[in-house]
């Protein structure tokens, strides 16, 4: 059987007997059209199943109502919130969100980036990940608004949303020196990330507010910031000779392997050894030991952000005015952590 064509704004001005400009009213000025006939047109339509084509009608509008979305990693249920909260706020504007995933790779952000430059999308929410910060300034050149996401961004032209993960790290920090741990361990992610590197500066930070030595903290490095990578990083915990009593992970994925390592081995937490997370994703609370984590804001980290891009694409956009906003993390304490018995 053939396979069938595009049904056309050609074909159904010829079926219905009538001009493509009179079908093109009915599409997108019916109250230049008359009643029966615009009634007629739209019987051709639906007998027809013809379906206009939203991309050439965006072309010829001049703007897309497609906002593109990069994040680092889809598969962090933080992310996942992000989204959620962006495709609120565009949904609420009559606009889609295209989410994309750069898994923490600069060359896959640089393709993506490209990608929403050759769909013309309105604008961009986006988590970097090249450090250089090259790809966003390819990007620039081409003229679509954009918004820094879950990054503190003042050098950039543009609008940003993020949270203090400086302070969030220092959160993490003050909690286990305040319970009487001074050996301990950050399990971080690839150091290119910035968020990486401002949760362990919070970290040395609270260290140093409490008159302790930076030594006091060992890192354990991953390559990415998953189950599988805090699983890795558990098995060398375990492999230390003086372990520490307590270990903060970059984030809660990280932690649920670690403590999956931990507990696979025996090792009791928080009696031998107390865990802190970062983010507190929903998996967090449900865990075998409910963890202690560092809360971000992340449906209201996305709907900010897409809130933003909408001004400065909407109608009033000459009034915009670049923001950066600075969202603040809260410490969520549960079993994962304790302090030391004196």
């Amino acid at each position: 059987m053939p396979e069938r064509s595009t049904v056309g704004i050609k074909d159904v001005a010829r079926v219905a007997g009538v001009s493509v400009g009179t079908v093109s009213n009915v599409l997108n000025q019916p109250h230049r059209v008359s009643e029966p006939t615009r009634r007629h047109v739209q019987e051709v339509i639906a007998r027809l199943g013809y379906v206009r084509s939203e991309y050439a009608r965006q072309l010829r509008a001049g703007h897309s109502r497609i906002v593109a979305l990069l994040v680092l990693d889809m598969g962090n249920p933080f992310f996942v919130d992000v989204a959620r909260g962006a495709e609120r706020a565009a949904r609420g504007a009559g606009l889609g969100v295209m989410v994309c995933n750069s898994a923490q790779d600069p060359s896959e952000e640089a393709e993506y980036l490209s990608l929403f430059a050759e769909q013309r999308v309105r604008g961009a929410l986006i988590t970097p990940a090249d450090p250089s910060g090259t790809t966003l300034r390819d990007f620039r050149r081409h003229g679509i608004p954009y918004v820094v996401v879950d990054r503190v961004a003042g050098d950039e032209p543009g609008c940003s949303v993020a949270v203090d993960d400086v302070s969030g790290g220092a959160l993490a920090l003050r909690h286990l020196v305040s319970g009487g741990h001074r050996s301990l361990a950050f399990v971080s992610g690839p150091p290119h990330l910035k968020q990486v590197q401002d949760r362990r500066e919070g970290a040395l930070k609270a260290l140093a507010e409490a008159g302790l030595p930076q030594t006091l903290l060992r890192e354990l490095p991953t390559d990415r910031l998953d189950v599988a990578a805090g699983r890795d990083a558990g098995a060398r915990l375990l492999g230390l000779t003086d372990r520490p009593t307590a270990v903060f992970c970059a984030n809660d994925l990280l932690a649920l392997g670690v403590l999956q390592s931990l507990y696979t081995a025996g090792i009791r937490v928080p009696e031998d050894i107390s865990i802190v997370g970062y983010d507190d994703i929903e998996f967090a609370a449900a865990a075998t030991v409910p963890l202690t984590s560092v809360r971000q804001p992340a449906l209201t980290l996305g709907t900010i952000a897409a809130e933003l891009l909408l001004r400065e694409t909407g109608e009033r956009a000459a009034e915009h005015r670049h923001q950066h906003v600075v969202l603040r993390p809260e410490l969520v304490v549960r079993r994962s952590s304790r302090g030391l018995a004196p």
